[in-house]
């Protein structure tokens, strides 16, 4: 096999483990061309090809995150990772596991963590890498990296909800939710919502923002009243995916230009949180993208003149 062959090979495990450091597909693809670079460049090939390369693209992406996190202390309103619809790296027996690991509350939970804590986490606690590789990927010695481990599995357990709704039932619940959405159905919406959902949206000053985000069901329900009907009078298509392993969607323009991504926390048979992504910048790998302020404007036509689709639709 060729180094070529080799890389490739393993492109999709290092390109998940590089966008659970990150909670970016961009930087992530980077890293991992970066990767290669360096890896072509290396004048004897080694033993284990997925140990070495496993340990690059991690020290790569720690140095990308330390640079990153600058950035997202100056970022306009909530920061959010960029979504992922497909992760590459498939492992039929911890495909669930997989899923969780990359869901949206995870990689939320990640941010908590110190680059190195974020790193061990991944590498040992998501892959399962042993204690000496974590170490020789990391740079740090086995008993750091095990405390390192215990921090982080600390931290990360404190976030998580004490109970996790059953795969099956979020699916069930999330097709119902974004039916409802499609049909304009408004009390199918309302509900399926807990008291407390709360609507929080990264638009990065790019788009249109939920001002701080929407927080009660009361709120939720009467924005949601607003959005639903002038979107789906204008043309609005909401197309049911798997965003970062959880029920979500794609919502797209008529012209098929994606507007948004929506991603749902279900809990205890409600929908707890609708976290949507609207960054322009971030959401250029799932398609070419609306201009999400030429759709609101539509909308708020379509509001006013509900009547009139067709002519507005052609002006």
């Amino acid at each position: 096999m060729t180094r070529a062959e080799e890389f490739e090979e393993l492109r999709p495990l290092l390109f998940s483990i590089s966008y659970r450091i990150l909670g970016t597909v961009t930087e992530a693809e980077d890293t991992v061309q970066e990767t290669w670079i360096r890896y072509a460049a290396t004048p004897t090939r080694p033993t284990s090809a997925k140990a070495f390369l496993s340990a690059v693209v991690t020290r790569l992406s720690i140095n990308v995150l330390r640079s990153a996190r600058v950035r997202r202390e100056e970022y306009v309103g909530p920061w959010f990772p960029e979504p992922l619809l497909t992760d590459p790296y498939q492992d039929p027996e911890r495909s669930a596991e997989l899923a969780d690991s990359v869901s949206m509350a995870a990689l939320l939970l990640l941010e908590r963590l110190s680059p190195l804590e974020r790193a061990v986490f991944v590498l040992r606690e998501v892959f399962g890498f042993g204690f000496p590789e974590v170490a020789s990927a990391v740079g740090r010695s086995e008993a750091a990296c095990r405390q390192l481990a215990v921090r982080a599995r600390r931290h990360m357990d404190e976030g998580r909800p004490r109970f996790e709704a059953d795969r099956r039932e979020r699916e069930e619940l999330a097709t119902r939710f974004f039916d409802a959405f499609a049909e304009g159905d408004l009390d199918g919406l309302r509900n399926l919502l807990a008291a407390d959902v709360q609507i929080i949206a990264d638009s990065g000053g790019k788009a249109p923002q939920w001002a701080r985000g929407i927080f009660g069901a009361g709120n939720v329900a009467r924005a949601l009243g607003v959005l639903v009907p002038s979107f789906v009078q204008i043309g609005g298509v909401v197309e049911p995916r798997q965003v970062n392993g959880q029920p979500g969607a794609v919502f797209r323009d008529r012209d098929g230009k994606v507007v948004n991504t929506w991603t749902l926390d279900i809990l205890d048979g409600r929908i707890q949180t609708i976290s949507t992504m609207s960054n322009p910048d971030k959401l250029a790998h799932v398609g070419p993208v609306a201009d999400a302020w030429a759709i609101l404007r539509e909308a708020q036509r379509a509001r006013q003149d509900p009547a009139r689709p067709d002519e507005r639709r052609h002006s």
